[in-house]
């Protein structure tokens, strides 16, 4: 007779202090805060959510793995084991929505390997919510996490995103360290061209969100936003 495997479910959280039954559906919630071993980017938060989530065991109770950048892809099987071991586990990331840039995905596609069923619950992903709001192409779309932090290679690459989104209509999407979101800011208005669009997202779901779309001519001729470590996401459209 074959073991019953567990079920892996991705499970996302919020992206900040908005309580979770603003952004998570009630059927999310109730899964989250049912099973006894989770796979996390960091404890601590995780901890935190699922007790704001008001979990049925006492937290102290709940099994916790640890999964992020540094973890090795010699580990990875070892996350394995309470699923292959009949037990449902689920996966927080500290980037809303699990496997969207996020290190969980690696883990994901060796449970697919190993005959795990996933299942991905309904979240906030600021990526897809900043794209939603941009009223840019959500036809077509890359992201591309960090920009180079030098600043001759970020010009370069500024540059590149925006004839690769003049050429494809592609809109590019691109976040940053939030103490560094202002000098990004800047590099985009010196190095784009003014009727390239510009969207800046920050505070994706929380009350002090703000999410403005602009050429970058109509950037240059207004006080520029409050950026400074505040998370954002940044999204470039250009004409051909």
């Amino acid at each position: 007779m074959t073991k019953k495997l567990g079920t892996l479910y991705l499970i996302p959280c919020t992206l900040g202090d908005t309580p979770a039954e603003q952004v998570l559906p009630q059927f999310v919630i109730n899964i989250a805060r049912s099973l006894s071993h989770y796979i996390v980017e960091e404890p601590k938060t995780a901890r935190r959510f699922l007790s704001a989530l008001q979990h049925e065991q006492a937290i102290q109770a709940l099994h916790f793995s640890t999964l992020n950048e540094h973890t090795p892809a010699k580990d990875l099987p070892e996350l394995l084991t309470p699923l292959l071991a009949g037990k449902d586990v689920g996966i927080i990331s500290e980037a809303g929505c699990p496997g969207i840039a996020d290190p969980g995905a690696e883990l994901v596609n060796l449970a697919h390997r190993t005959g795990i069923r996933v299942i991905p619950l309904v979240g906030p992903s600021s990526i897809l919510l900043a794209i939603m709001a941009s009223g840019m192409n959500g036809q077509c779309f890359a992201f591309h996490g960090y920009l180079p932090i030098a600043e001759s290679e970020r010009y370069k690459t500024i540059t590149n995103l925006e004839a690769e989104s003049a050429r494809r209509q592609q809109t590019q999407i691109f976040i940053e360290t939030p103490y560094r979101n202002e000098k990004l800011f800047s590099a985009l208005l010196k190095q784009c061209r003014p009727n390239t669009q510009l969207c800046v997202a920050t505070d994706i779901s929380l009350t002090s969100e703000q999410i403005q779309t602009r050429f970058i001519a109509q950037w240059k001729s207004q006080p520029a936003p409050a950026l400074n470590k505040r998370p954002s996401l940044f999204l470039l459209l250009a004409n051909r």
